[in-house]
């Protein structure tokens, strides 16, 4: 039986944005051995480790935030560099909210530590002391909050991230838990999975799916940085016909409320309800 005394584990997704012709997100592909939504396309994120709360990053941050907030966003940036390559920092001699942001040359000679930090081998805080950087979390626009069922006896509470992509650096996978990088639209990507052509899982759907009201870097972040963010706790149901399905909010302002319990599962292979707030 499931233990529905499971606290759910801190966990960060982020979805960078960047103006093409429209605009566009970045998706990695899970790696095909992974154990969970393996081949899915996701945003870059995962578990928070007990680094990201350390209380040394106080000084290595732009932006103010509670503590749960605060290693909630570093995680955030912390995957958008273990999994993609993307740096979103500052000098620490040219910090302060708004000030640009660190370029390809940065990011490329911080590049190699990519698969220590991501192996727990170094330590990103370290990385970033170092190298006299501090992280940009003011850059970070708080876009969803979903956590797992409480029947899950894994379970993860996961706040989404909206951040512009640095506009000098280069997206890459990091070729272990990831095997692609690529830039689409957020209808684009709904469309792929409705033709059948990519695996989407139901939290990154739904989150494609609001972000796809929007055209432009800049409507995103100020759409979103007004709206407030409700949490999504899918709770297992029926619908009005009595087929089994996951209820969210309606309030929490998704393309839909309810989602078929039988999708749920075929799209991670049988993962079932776990999809509904696994972190990415």
């Amino acid at each position: 039986m499931s233990d529905t005394k499971t606290e759910p584990r801190l966990s960060s997704t982020i979805l960078l944005l960047r103006d093409r012709e429209s605009l566009e997100v970045l998706m990695v592909k899970r790696h095909y051995q992974i154990d969970f939504a393996a081949g899915a396309l996701v945003f870059p994120g995962g578990k928070a480790n007990d680094e990201d709360s350390d209380p040394r990053w106080a000084a290595l941050c732009d932006g103010v935030f509670d503590t749960v907030e605060r290693a909630a966003r570093i995680s955030a940036l912390r995957e958008a560099y273990e999994e993609a390559g993307l740096l979103l920092a500052r000098r620490a001699s040219e910090r302060g909210e708004g000030a640009p942001l660190v370029g390809l040359d940065v990011a490329r000679a911080l590049d190699p530590m990519r698969a220590a930090v991501d192996r727990r081998e170094a330590s990103f805080l370290d990385l970033m002391e170092e190298h006299g950087l501090v992280l940009a979390l003011d850059t970070l626009v708080h876009f969803g909050h979903w956590i797992t069922p409480t029947m899950m006896p894994k379970r993860f509470d996961t706040h989404f991230y909206l951040a512009p992509t640095p506009p000098d650096q280069i997206a890459e996978n990091d070729g272990r838990e990831t095997t692609e990088a690529v830039w689409l639209g957020p209808q684009q990507a709904l469309d792929m999975e409705a033709e059948g052509t990519a695996t989407i899982i139901f939290p990154t759907r739904m989150n494609l799916g609001k972000l796809a009201e929007t055209d432009t870097v800049d409507q995103a972040l100020s759409r979103f940085q007004g709206e407030k963010v409700v949490t999504v706790l899918p709770v297992v149901g029926k619908d009005e016909n009595g087929n089994p399905c996951l209820h969210i909010p309606a309030e929490a302002g998704y393309i839909q409320s309810v989602e078929p319990l039988g999708k749920v599962a075929q799209g991670v292979g049988g993962a079932g309800a776990k999809a509904a707030s696994s972190p990415e």
